[in-house]
């Protein structure tokens, strides 16, 4: 039989299409009549008998070689979508193709989804905005609402929006480290408020205000409340705003409490109550994530974060076996021939072992005996080593995820623009 595929002609005998029945071209040989024969192929020539098929020839010899060799592999110079295409034309199971070629296969796939479901969200956002386009006041104020908080890049009003949130959360970290001064914690402990300690608190309600002030803008904007509430930035907006409100409701019930008659149980409901507190106010760090929405850099770290699950569970794996393999080597060897028993315990010496193996080295448990010092040393060596395995894949996650985000950016803007 003669395949044309793309201007290129293959000789094939017919026993070499006969092992693959269920594909396109082993279906050829079951074909009685012209019309069965044009339903599988483009054209067909009755003299020669040469089959035509308006194909990807490169795609085909990867194709060919298949079927008369048993190898399926993909091509660099080709797209891997692409030829996904070409095997459910050609009736090629994807299951025949070796595992390295399918692992980049569904890396793209899933980079693919990816790219769509962003896609898909922009277009449902400029239907939407276009859908509510009509000459009512509301409406235009909404799509200049929605443009000014989502979309830095809209223009002046929301560059300057993204400006004051950034400036906002820096000087929210400020205050932070400054309430933990020594003289102002001695100043809480004692129950005073001096002048810093009230400007630090007035501070702090500006910007808690505005966080309110913009967050109640996005929800305003949302077109579905519920979607605007399952987003993870949006979470973190709740958790680190509320802790101020339930911090002034906790303060004030225990101010309430502290002049009533309660003895020892009034002491320490206070200590509960101000260990609550100091716990609250350790919870605006997460205004540090707010500047993931502002910020490329922070939203490709996410990005890999999820993508790269499996190699960080690998890590955890890689590191854990080791821990349990060095910790009780480093016990016996100290505990038998060390001069210092710093060594108490096997759980004891998880720690170690987590230290050592990733390089950190606090000092606190040093093996002091010559066999712990060799253990010690070899607890380096691997875990250097098995720390370095993921992070290559790791690393080109991350680049790969940069190189797209910064790429629907450019779309998004061009699309803005446009």
């Amino acid at each position: 039989v003669i395949i044309n595929v793309g201007g290129i002609k293959y000789k094939v005998p017919w026993t070499t299409l006969e092992n693959c029945p269920l594909t396109r071209l082993g279906k050829l040989k079951s074909c009685n009549n012209y019309d069965e024969i044009m339903n599988i192929c483009d054209d067909y020539d009755v003299s020669c008998n040469e089959f035509f098929f308006d194909r990807n020839p490169s795609a085909f010899r990867t194709i060919m070689t298949f079927l008369t060799a048993g190898k399926l592999r993909l091509l660099r110079e080709m797209c891997a979508l692409s030829f996904q295409e070409e095997l459910v034309y050609w009736g090629i199971e994807e299951d025949h193709l070796e595992q390295c070629c399918k692992k980049r296969l569904r890396q793209k796939e899933e980079e693919a989804a990816e790219t769509r479901l962003y896609e898909g969200e922009m277009v449902f956002s400029e239907t939407t905005q276009c859908a509510f386009q009509d000459n009512s006041q509301w409406s235009l104020c909404m799509q200049k609402l929605r443009d000014m908080v989502e979309n830095p890049h809209s223009g002046i009003p929301g560059k300057i929006f993204a400006c004051i949130s950034v400036f906002f959360v820096a000087i929210t970290a400020i205050s932070l480290c400054i309430s933990t001064m020594p003289d102002v914690r001695e100043e809480e402990d004692r129950g005073e408020c001096s002048q810093k300690c009230y400007d630090i608190f007035v501070l702090e309600t500006v910007c808690v205000a505005w966080f309110s002030f913009e967050f109640l803008l996005r929800s305003i904007q949302a077109e579905d409340k519920c979607a605007f509430l399952k987003t993870p930035l949006n979470i973190i907006d709740i958790l680190a705003i509320l802790p101020f409100y339930i911090s002034l409701v906790v303060d004030l019930v225990s101010t309430k409490t502290s002049g009533k008659p309660g003895g020892g149980a009034g002491n320490k409901y206070l200590e509960r109550v101000g260990l609550v507190l100091r716990f609250l106010r350790a919870l605006r760090i997460l205004y540090v994530m707010r500047l993931a929405r502002h910020s490329l850099g922070l939203q490709t770290l996410g990005l890999t974060v999820r993508r790269c699950t499996r190699e960080f569970g690998l890590l955890l794996l890689f590191l854990c076996v080791a821990m349990a393999l060095f910790s009780p080597l480093v016990y016996l060897a100290e505990r038998e021939l060390g001069a210092k028993q710093e060594f108490t315990s096997i759980p004891a010496s998880y720690w170690w072992a987590v230290i050592s193996m990733t390089t950190v080295g606090y000092g606190d448990m040093v093996p002091r005996s010559i066999p712990g010092q060799v253990v010690a040393l070899s607890s380096i060596l691997s875990g250097i080593l098995l720390m370095a395995f993921p992070v290559t894949s790791i690393f080109h996650t991350f680049s790969r995820s940069y190189s797209e985000l910064k790429e629907q950016q450019q779309r998004a803007a061009s699309r803005q623009m446009r």
